[in-house]
């Protein structure tokens, strides 16, 4: 089994928010693995005494362990209960309905040798590679098929679309968010490699139209994902001045990408 993780801040000064990890049981089949992008909040306060960073690495660790220890535990009770673990350990100094309280989007992936089950929350991505070669995204489109007019201003997500009934949800401190991601069960026959992307790593498609889904599965596969980072970062630094493609606001984000051959 071939895996490769790599994650890299937007800014080399400041903690990257992104997490990721893989996890192999003991007994030597299956794994999993997990790709968190913490929401960087706007200014003004949040609640919370504690940095997204730490959320995403309490979330993520809760996760690791969890889509291991617990084999047969669906991935979505998998989230809700490492959701409310991290709640629990600031719930007495924080203000965890604040609506930007830390939080998370949220890839998973476990393998068994019957099956490859999936879990995805928010604008991060899963590709799935077929033995023919095929690649599927898996995706949590509800961002981005909101009106624009819904966006216009952080108050206005924060009011009327961020972790509401028609907007869009995220992983942070309400267990029951769980029940809205996007997940599905897959026969492990069925699949050849994975790769997981926070919204940093698939600007390489989504803002710089580099290439298809399929493109970009392949050239993480053959270049490896740090090529991948290398090149959405040179993209970044050529379009800093002119912004050139819409919806970037702004020039670098933390970008992770974990693949693996299953």
């Amino acid at each position: 089994m071939r895996t490769e993780l790599v994650s890299e801040p937007a800014d080399p000064a400041r903690p990257n928010e992104d997490f990721a990890g893989v996890g192999l049981p003991a007994c030597g089949q299956g794994g999993s693995l997990v790709v968190l992008d913490g929401v960087t909040p706007p200014r003004g306060g949040t609640g919370c005494l504690h940095s997204v960073h730490w959320y995403t690495a309490r979330l993520g660790g809760a996760l690791t362990e969890l889509t291991v220890s617990l084999p047969d535990v669906p991935l979505s009770d998998a989230l809700a209960r490492a959701i409310a673990r991290t709640a629990e350990s600031h719930a007495e100094t924080c203000e965890l309905s604040h609506p930007r309280t830390p939080q998370a989007t949220v890839v998973l992936a476990r393998w068994s040798p019957a099956t490859v089950e999936y879990l995805v929350l928010a604008d991060s991505a899963l590709l799935v590679e077929s033995p023919d070669g095929t690649v599927t995204p898996y995706l949590d489109d509800r961002l981005s098929r909101l009106p624009r007019a819904s966006l216009a201003t952080d108050a206005l997500v924060d009011a009327t679309v961020r972790n509401k009934e028609g907007g869009f949800f995220t992983a942070a401190a309400d267990p029951s968010v769980a029940a809205r991601a996007v997940t599905g069960v897959l026969p492990r026959s069925e699949v050849r490699a994975l790769a997981a992307l926070t919204d940093g790593a698939t600007r390489w498609t989504e803002k710089f139209r580099e290439g298809d889904w399929t493109d970009l599965f392949t050239f993480v596969r053959k270049k490896g994902a740090q090529a991948l980072i290398d090149r959405v970062r040179t993209l970044e630094a050529a379009d800093r001045e002119e912004r050139t493609y819409l919806g970037r606001s702004k020039t670098h984000d933390d970008a992770t990408a974990v693949y693996a051959e299953l």
